[in-house]
């Protein structure tokens, strides 16, 4: 097993029950060999193997209950998240060690009340009866990292659904290629990393564009800015060609009516007043804030609609 290729590490298997380990393994069967030794057996295949004990002592720095496990199909990264995904909560024993600070929120809990309120005082977990509820008075850490944790205590912190005893398949570290890679070396934060290199070329790109670097990236995202740029001070500047004219046709009608419904309702031909109907039409069915001026300008067309004028319409003057 030692002299295949690919990737070979050392698990911790302490405090994992039996069941879940047969488990655990049929899930991994497929993509690892995982085999249970002693160390001692271990150090010698390691050795008539022809690798550095030194290396070895490497892979077993706080391991409890060794296993082997050799892989060709996955690399390091790999080997190590196939294995993370095991790794599970229980509720802590007496002599158990605290792998991290126990910190206990303040807060309700679902517990109505009764003698738990005493219990949890006296393991140092500060409580009282609010709102009919037993309730953590203040957040206090009830065991930190490295401490053990008595009967009682973890007792207390199972009726919390706190389970702070982490079991599983834990990878102490690996050898791919003759580098010898330790755990904490290969957990990585991969929806961040991807995060991270995300932002990073939406960064660059950004800068890229800005400064007027030309490449294959940058090139479609320049010319759409020129043009668009282009075609505005075409605009402002009155040059008529088939980009600008729907343009400019489209904000001289617009300015037109803008005319028209300032003027005496009578001085309009039926095609400005229809399209002064349309348009408010449209305004009515627009935001609240823009209601106003439509509904106005209607009423104003009702009551003017009998009042003479003395020209013929701008309709003629727009053509």
């Amino acid at each position: 097993m030692l002299k295949q290729d690919g990737v070979v590490g050392v698990i911790d298997v302490e405090g994992v029950p039996a069941t879940a380990m047969l488990g655990m393994r049929e899930t991994l069967r497929q993509q690892m060999v995982m085999t249970m030794a002693k160390k001692t057996l271990v150090r010698r295949a390691w050795k008539k193997a022809g690798l550095s004990e030194e290396e070895l002592d490497t892979l077993f720095d706080g391991v409890t209950i060794p296993m082997l496990v050799q892989t060709e199909s996955l690399n390091a990264f790999q080997l190590y998240s196939e294995l993370d995904k095991t790794r599970t909560g229980r509720a802590a024993k007496a002599g158990d060690i605290a792998p991290n600070d126990i910190i206990i929120e303040e807060g309700p809990t679902s517990f109505p009340p009764g003698p738990i309120v005493g219990e949890f005082n006296s393991v140092g977990i500060p409580a009282k009866i609010d709102k009919g509820k037993v309730a953590i008075v203040k957040t206090v850490t009830a065991v930190e990292k490295g401490q053990p944790i008595n009967a009682d205590l973890g007792l207390m912190l199972a009726k919390l659904e706190i389970n702070p005893i982490e079991i599983g398949l834990i990878l102490s570290g690996v050898i791919e290629g003759g580098t010898v890679m330790a755990a904490a070396d290969l957990d990585l934060d991969l929806d961040g990393f991807t995060a991270n290199v995300k932002s990073a070329t939406s960064g660059a790109l950004n800068l890229a564009c800005h400064i007027g670097w030309f490449t294959n990236e940058t090139i479609p995202v320049l010319l759409s800015k020129a043009a668009g740029e282009a075609l505005a001070v075409a605009i402002e500047a009155g040059v008529h060609n088939e980009d600008t004219m729907p343009i400019l046709i489209s904000r001289a009608h617009a300015r037109m009516l803008a005319v028209a419904g300032q003027v005496d309702s009578s001085a309009l031909d039926d095609e400005l007043s229809s399209a002064l109907g349309s348009a408010a039409t449209v305004a009515a069915a627009a935001p609240a804030a823009e209601e106003a001026p439509a509904e106005e300008a209607a009423a104003e067309e009702a009551t003017e609609e009998d009042e003479g004028a003395e020209f013929g319409g701008l309709g003629d003057m727009f053509g």
